[in-house]
């Protein structure tokens, strides 16, 4: 895939690489998925495990006069992650270009290798977004702020969605839990140690449609959009205040709760209503769809001594893959 991109004679940095390097990471979402997008607040937490690394150097193949910057993915995650991503990644490397001031015609090879799936609500497009960012600022010897990496991001993140919130773009680069609100972002108070188990359902969603979905079932009914957006603020906050005081049993009654809510809006499938109740069954302290909806992935909060045992029942239910989560040191990761 080959996206315009001029970027001859740029005055080089002394700090200017031959490769640059970039890194992000998924991200899940506790609570607060879709009413974040109305101003509520959504708890997010980073997924470590899962990175995408992007390689950035100059073509040795000639252009023509004509930049390019082209995209290779390698790793264990789909080549839809790229073509899903290349509207927004495109006017991400306009919006950069710009702002740093690359001018001329010489291209750009980015090469991503990538263990986010795509669709599943684990912020893989803000991810490859993120890594090609800090690669672009590598390569050039360019300081990229945290402020300026998310406002790219963002821009990428709209095309890719549509009215993006924000808690993808800070959450793929964060060490530890988020508590994201109107375009802020603190950390949240943990109290309390615990492992969430996050299910692929195998099945990809798509954000886009599923905020399309809400937004049309919110203009049928008068109210519905407060009543929505009213009941995901008090389970977030409740849901906060569970986690700073170290009260797993809370915490995990709030994100079943809030499954419900996406449930009744119609975000839910049939495929995640059997991994959500497999997980609850199993002995879960809660379990709920997670990210967009329409598909992709069910997180479940379980005790150490369960997720064994939560697990092999996310298996059997048909989960097809599975990762674990431990609250406990993750913020001491560095990225």
């Amino acid at each position: 895939m080959t996206l315009p991109i001029t970027a001859e004679g740029l005055p080089e940095s002394p700090r200017a690489r031959s490769v640059g390097i970039g890194r992000a990471h998924a991200k899940v979402i506790l609570l607060g998925e879709h009413a974040v997008v109305y101003g509520a607040p959504a708890l997010a937490l980073p997924v470590p495990q899962l990175t995408v690394t992007a390689s950035a150097g100059w073509s040795s193949h000639g252009s023509g006069g004509r930049g390019g910057l082209s995209f290779t993915m390698t790793g264990s995650a789909s080549r839809a992650l790229v073509t899903q991503a290349s509207d927004g990644l495109r006017r991400l490397t306009e919006e950069f270009v710009a702002r740093m001031g690359v001018t001329g015609g010489r291209s750009l090879e980015v090469i991503l290798d990538g263990a986010v799936p795509h669709g599943r609500g684990l912020g893989s497009s803000a991810a490859v977004s993120r890594a090609v960012v800090f690669a672009l600022a590598d390569l050039l010897g360019r300081e990229l702020t945290e402020s300026m990496a998310f406002e790219l991001v963002q821009t990428a993140e709209n095309v890719a969605h549509g009215r993006a919130s924000g808690v993808d773009a800070m959450a793929v680069g964060a060490p530890g839990p988020l508590l994201f609100q109107a375009g802020r972002a603190t950390e949240p108070a943990v109290g309390c140690d615990g492992l969430f188990i996050i299910a692929d359902s195998g099945v990809p969603g798509s954000t886009k449609e599923a905020v399309a979905m809400l937004r049309a079932g919110f203009a049928q009914r008068a109210g519905a959009q407060d009543r929505f957006v009213g009941r995901a603020s008090e389970l977030t906050e409740a849901g906060r205040r569970a986690l700073a005081d170290g009260d797993p049993g809370e915490l995990g009654s709030r994100l079943t709760d809030y499954h419900e809510l996406l449930r009744a809006a119609g975000l839910s499938t049939e495929r995640i209503d059997t991994l959500v109740e497999a997980a609850l069954e199993a002995g879960s302290l809660g379990a709920k769809i997670t990210g967009g909806g329409l598909g992709g992935c069910v997180i479940a909060q379980t005790r150490p001594e369960q997720a064994r045992e939560v697990t092999r029942r996310l298996h059997e239910a048909g989960a097809v893959q599975t990762w674990v989560v431990p609250l406990k040191g993750l913020g001491n990761h560095a990225h």
